[in-house]
């Protein structure tokens, strides 16, 4: 089966009708590594589904230093949130970590599946409503868990991931210089 439709099956069932018109709102698109999806300053029109390869979302502060946001790995959604739902310029960057595949699914035909397959949208609000629980205890974890609790926790959750990123990204996802995590990785071998 279409890995985008057995990300939909874990939610909701559609019939074989609307997994067609599900397929047809979206585009394939291939894309090499290090290649920007999207950029500061620009408006997200598609919300990206990974079906090979790594992107990752990330903002960029005054002194240049990338934050990395998340990641998506195949079978994961990724996009622009704030500018995707609001459709005003957003704040940051979607890059390609590894070569992808990636199904496109741009707001207008979201909207079309709202309209069309109601089903759609209550797939969509439970895609959202885990990302805020997510990104939530993201928060908590920063405010409260050391960086080496960090970086353990997010090894456990994403234990494929750690293989296949750069140790910066890693750093800058759990919220710490690349110089701190080397040391804190080393620290952390010694034990």
């Amino acid at each position: 089966m279409n890995l985008l439709l057995e990300n939909i099956a874990k939610h909701v069932s559609l019939t074989m009708e609307e997994q067609e018109r599900v397929l047809t709102l979206t585009q394939t698109e291939q894309y090499k590594s290090k290649s920007v999806l999207l950029k500061e300053g620009e408006t997200c029109t598609h919300s990206f589904f990974v079906i090979k390869g790594i992107l990752r979302n990330y903002t960029m502060d005054e002194n240049g230093m990338e934050h990395v946001v998340s990641f998506a790995c195949p079978g994961w959604w990724i996009a622009d949130m704030y500018s995707f739902l609001s459709q005003r310029p957003g704040h940051s960057y979607i890059e390609v970590n590894e070569d992808a595949e990636v199904l496109l699914l741009s707001k207008e035909n979201q909207e079309k599946l709202f309209t069309e397959i109601p089903k759609m949208e209550r797939f969509f609000r439970i895609l959202i409503e885990n990302s805020l629980v997510a990104n939530q205890q993201r928060m908590i974890d920063n405010m409260t868990f050391t960086a080496e609790a960090r970086y353990d926790k997010f090894s456990k959750k994403y234990p494929d991931l750690i293989h296949c990123l750069p140790q910066k990204q890693i750093a800058s996802y759990i919220g710490v210089t690349p110089e701190f995590f080397s040391k804190m990785k080393a620290r952390m071998l010694k034990k």
